[in-house]
């Protein structure tokens, strides 16, 4: 290109994108043929209506209305945009309802995560008793170790969950609920006379269950923390993936377990086992888990409600009151 020729640039407007009043003003004036009436229907005065239609035309560069003494009657151009309008208004409404039943529990999902033993804390009928009270809600609920849920949670796939502690906070708002005694079990009668010391539990070959989650499980981490201040760490002799599993293997004396003192109200306990506390008692925090300052939806923040009260009965039910921790 020679130097010193200039380039003349041709430059198209961009379009202003329609807005739902122009619509909604379109609309109202096709049905009733006249500016007047559409102004009636929508409670406006009869040159705001004709000025917003005005404005769509020019927007759209083609008229949209064939105007005559008495009516106005669409174009071609007109009827074309007619069956748009009427679907990106249906489709608002549908918006807005869907956003109102999420907020009055007419309709919504509720994500909530829970430990893989929530059948004993009560909580095998909670997807029941909440369809029972809002049967228009939907529910995801997953069952996974604490450890699982609570990086779903942190990572958007769950709105809450119920998670034993303690598990990673990071980005997390915890509210401790109930607790729940773990205990030491074994075939060994003369070893469940006393309770189970750090010191000893250093010596004694076990059977543990949470395979997957290895120390990472929150029950394994507080012991792998006790064992490590004495220079320890939890190294189970045999990994299991369920707490039956670990039971039936200890009851063999294949080596000792722990359990949760809701497993032995449960009936889970083998009879040839025995249990002892430990001599520094060691306990299952249950919580609320959610993400740091971001609120529930109405359906999550029901369910959790019903969980809630769902523990409290539980713990009732044990005689037990719910501590604060």
């Amino acid at each position: 290109m020679p130097f010193g020729t200039i380039l003349l640039c041709h430059c198209v407007a961009k379009a202003e994108p329609l807005t739902l009043q122009q619509l909604r003003y379109f609309l109202a004036t096709a049905r009733h043929g006249s500016f007047a009436g559409a102004a009636d229907e929508l409670l406006l005065k009869q040159p705001s209506v004709a000025e917003q239609i005005r404005r769509l035309e020019a927007e759209l560069g083609v008229p949209l209305f064939a105007r005559t003494k008495r009516r106005l009657t669409l174009t071609a151009a007109g009827d074309a945009l007619r069956p748009y309008a009427e679907q990106a208004l249906a489709t608002c409404r549908d918006g807005a309802d869907a956003v109102r039943a999420h907020r009055t529990l007419r309709g919504g999902v509720a994500s909530f995560g829970l430990p893989r033993n929530a059948e004993l804390y009560a909580l095998t009928d909670l997807a029941a008793e909440m369809h029972a009270r809002h049967p228009l809600v939907g529910m995801r609920l997953i069952g996974q170790n604490s450890a699982e849920v609570a990086e779903a949670i942190r990572g958007g796939a769950l709105e809450a969950g119920l998670v034993v502690l303690p598990v990673d906070d990071e980005g997390l708002d915890i509210e401790p609920v109930i607790r729940d005694e773990v205990l030491y079990a074994t075939a060994d009668a003369g070893r469940a006379a006393t309770p189970m010391t750090t010191d000893r539990l250093l010596e004694q070959p076990l059977v543990l269950y949470d395979a997957h989650y290895g120390n990472a499980d929150p029950t394994r981490r507080q012991l792998n923390e006790r064992l490590q201040q004495h220079g320890g760490r939890l190294e189970p002799h045999i990994e299991v993936e369920y707490l039956a599993g670990a039971l039936r293997l200890a009851a063999q004396g294949v080596g000792d377990t722990i359990v949760a003192r809701a497993a032995l109200d449960a009936g889970y306990l083998p009879e040839d086992l025995h249990t002892t506390p430990f001599a520094e008692p060691l306990y299952d925090t249950l919580a609320v888990a959610k993400q740091r300052n971001l609120p529930l939806s109405p359906a999550t923040r029901e369910l959790v409600s019903i969980a809630l009260e769902r523990l409290a009965a539980f713990d009732r039910a044990r005689n037990r009151t719910i501590p604060t921790v």
